[in-house]
């Protein structure tokens, strides 16, 4: 389905992208970036902050990263405080494209099983479908925060893919 090189394209574009949110995102004041806009974890902040969860537990899963204490419900406040969840998110994204750099062939093949916390029950997946997953749950939540952040006045880069530099 994918290979190692598409993971790390993707974790590369994952990384081009939130500079481009964040950096936008930093025009605004607290308030802006708290402000409830009806998208579905209510603000910028709230939405970042699920991101980087979604992230965190899904390396969890794949690189034997620290799995946050918390499920989904509470993922908007995985990272209350604003400098902290930026500094997050920059390790996070350097830590994501070292270990998609690393993938090989074999890395993509089998099944990955977890725990869902949200059906209640142990789910077993292609794991180059989980890796696909990851980077369409990135895309997904940060073309919300993009269409927040443009309401707000606030104006990220480019998102499409082909002109994301080497």
């Amino acid at each position: 389905m994918i290979s190692p090189e598409y993971a790390h394209m993707m974790a590369r574009y994952n990384r081009w992208q939130n500079v481009s949110i964040y950096t936008a995102a930093n025009t605004l004041d607290d308030a802006a970036r708290r402000q409830d806009r009806g998208a579905f974890f209510g603000s910028i902040h709230g939405t970042l902050s699920h991101l980087l969860w979604g992230d965190t537990i899904w390396m969890s899963r794949f690189d034997a990263w620290d799995a946050p204490a918390m499920g989904i419900p509470d993922s908007v406040d995985f990272a209350p405080d604003w400098a902290e969840m930026c500094e997050q998110r920059i390790t996070c994204d350097a830590k994501m494209i070292n270990w998609a750099g690393g993938l090989t062939p074999a890395d993509l093949i089998g099944d990955l099983s977890w725990f869902s916390q949200v059906l209640g029950q142990e789910i077993s997946k292609p794991r180059d479908l989980l890796i696909v997953h990851i980077f369409n749950h990135q895309t997904h939540h940060r073309g919300q925060v993009h269409a927040m952040l443009t309401a707000a006045g606030a104006k990220p880069d480019d998102t499409d893919l082909p002109f994301m530099k080497d």
